[in-house]
């Protein structure tokens, strides 16, 4: 857990799968933290200051020290915080975890998003064959 002295801040969006993954992270590890609310379309002081790259969360504070990038942050935490390990400790399962982990941002999520939010319907249609494939081949890696 964080100890009174540390200080933990998530800045993100409430519909984000990725701030999702973080939050989840931490919950599994049972630390405390401060959430921030972004506003995408009026991005905070606080926002550029600590992802002044992307510009984007989910952006995760611990000490002061920013964290950008979901994947990232998840394994930071684990790192940080011992119990409760999230990721394999064997250095090629954790291999593998990491390259499924980007293989499902890379394929599953950008396709489906393109799909939910494309007004063309042939572009709708392919993102969503896209990502469908792409779930059908991380189910038979199982």
């Amino acid at each position: 857990m964080a100890s009174n002295q540390e200080e933990v801040v998530l800045l993100g969006v409430i519909r984000s799968p990725f701030v999702c993954r973080v939050k989840i992270a931490l919950k599994l590890k049972g630390v405390e933290y401060k959430y921030v609310e972004e506003d995408l379309s009026n991005k905070s002081d606080l926002l550029l200051k600590y992802n002044p790259v992307h510009k984007k969360v989910p952006v995760f504070v611990h000490n002061g020290k920013p964290i950008a990038e979901s994947l990232v942050i998840v394994e930071y935490i684990d790192n940080i915080w011992k119990h409760n390990p999230i990721l394999p400790s064997d250095p090629y399962q954790r291999a593998l975890a990491r390259f499924w982990s980007k293989f499902i941002d890379d394929k599953v999520v950008v396709a489906a998003w393109t799909a939910v939010f494309t007004v063309d319907e042939k572009e709708r249609e392919k993102n969503s064959e896209e990502s469908l494939e792409a779930l059908q081949f991380l189910e038979n890696e199982r």
